[in-house]
């Protein structure tokens, strides 16, 4: 069978308190041939920002294990941005306000790498887990100020949000100038109305190629040595795409759909081998 991309949308690479490089070669042997290498969370990388531009240690730190990556052959897409349990990190030490100003201003700096190219997208959104109202509201403001970059950007967002459909979402960008279509949902279930970025795993993965959804697919793979495998694995992404395709419960069209087509519309990149 002719080669064919295999992209895994949302995946984390972290030669300090994970395997690294390593890891990345395991993804290229079983297949992988594009990532979009996402930021971790600054306080996973020991940083503690006081101000919006401490964020840049995390990024160019991303972009420097990009770099390695690419050494190995495959083709890496950064995503940057602000965690969005950082608020209640953040809170600490300073007031949710207070914490949700210095988020803005990551997602500032953020959108700078964007602008000059090093970056592809964005990542927002808002804590998964229950919070008070004020914090959903102070949240919600970071998120929206993160769609009204992706305007300015003319980028794709990803968002790490609550389980559910997040539709509120559409409503958010839209009010913000951005194209709705070009948000993501990190780690989604099939019902949300944004792009969904499903875990390579989901079994609902057949039934949405049937649909002929949008889609996308991603392992979330966290490369922390004290967590080994979590999210799912690297080798992940092309190994359930050449499994389900094998079992014919996706055809090639569905592949060239979820690791070709659709990245390239929401990101506006180009994937090819």
């Amino acid at each position: 069978m002719e080669k064919t991309p295999l992209t895994d949308d949302h995946i984390h690479i972290d030669p300090v308190n994970g395997r690294g490089i390593e890891a990345a070669k395991d993804f290229m042997r079983a297949g992988g041939t594009h990532m979009f290498l996402v930021s971790k969370p600054s306080f996973s990388l020991g940083v503690f920002p006081g101000r919006g531009s401490d964020y840049c240690a995390v990024f160019d730190e991303t972009l420097r294990i990009a770099d390695k990556i690419r050494e190995t052959g495959l083709v890496v897409f950064p995503v940057l941005g602000v965690h969005p349990a950082e608020i209640t990190r953040l809170s600490e030490t300073m007031t949710y306000e207070e914490a949700s100003v210095i988020m803005m201003e990551g997602l500032d700096v953020a959108a700078q790498y964007v602008a000059e190219g090093t970056a592809f997208a964005l990542k927002s959104g808002r804590p998964h887990y229950e919070v008070t109202p004020e914090v959903l509201a102070l949240s919600n403001e970071v998120l929206s100020f993160a769609f009204s970059l992706g305007r300015d950007c003319r980028c794709a967002v990803q968002v790490h949000a609550e389980t559910g459909p997040c539709d509120d979402m559409v409503l958010m960008a839209s009010a913000a100038g951005m194209d709705p279509t070009r948000v993501i949902k990190h780690y989604a279930s099939p019902e949300t109305p944004l792009i969904p970025s499903m875990m390579a795993k989901h079994e609902a993965i057949p039934a949405l190629c049937r649909e002929g959804r949008r889609f996308t697919m991603e392992s979330d793979y966290m490369d922390e040595n004290s967590r080994p495998g979590a999210v799912i694995g690297p080798k992940s992404v092309p190994r359930f795409t050449n499994r389900l395709l094998s079992e014919g419960l996706i055809t090639t069209e569905d592949v060239h759909r979820i690791h070709v087509d659709t990245p390239e519309q929401v990101y506006g990149v180009e994937i090819v081998l």
